[in-house]
């Protein structure tokens, strides 16, 4: 069974107990936890410190996904960059996966356009880490069954 997390930032620490106490169990943290992207740079800060634990976690992995969402109206990948970067820092990429949050992210971009924004900024990653975020960690993930 996989269990997908959509939480705020602020339930970010009750996910790491859960997932420490239940680590037969695998999580899968939707949004990177929905952080506070528009509330500006100090936000970044204090949401590392909350999803670092939870990156702790073998059994978690995140979805890159409903950034722009976050950031709001006018965003674009460098908006979001930081916590792309801080995501593959913590996570890496085999604990990544991409999700474009469609149809919400309509609010503020279009389904290309959210998904545009993460290939900006994971085009420095070498190949087989962006197969790996692009498709293998939810293949792996989600026990998906992949035709050839």
């Amino acid at each position: 069974m996989t269990v997908d997390l959509i939480v705020h930032a602020g339930q970010l620490t009750a996910c790491a107990e859960a997932a420490r106490a239940t680590p037969g169990t695998a999580f899968v943290l939707d949004h990177l936890g929905k952080p506070p992207i528009a509330s500006g740079a100090h936000a970044h800060a204090r949401w590392r410190a909350a999803i670092a634990p939870l990156a702790g976690c073998h059994n978690v992995v995140a979805k890159l996904s409903g950034l722009l969402t976050e950031a709001g109206s006018g965003s674009g990948p460098d908006s979001i960059r930081p916590y792309v970067d801080t995501a593959l820092e913590l996570f890496g990429p085999e604990r990544l996966m991409l999700g474009s949050d469609w149809p919400v992210c309509e609010l503020v971009t279009t389904y290309a356009g959210a998904l545009a924004a993460l290939d900006a900024c994971l085009a420095d990653l070498p190949p087989h880490e962006r197969s790996a975020v692009s498709a293998g960690t939810a293949i792996r993930t989600y026990a998906l069954e992949v035709g050839s």
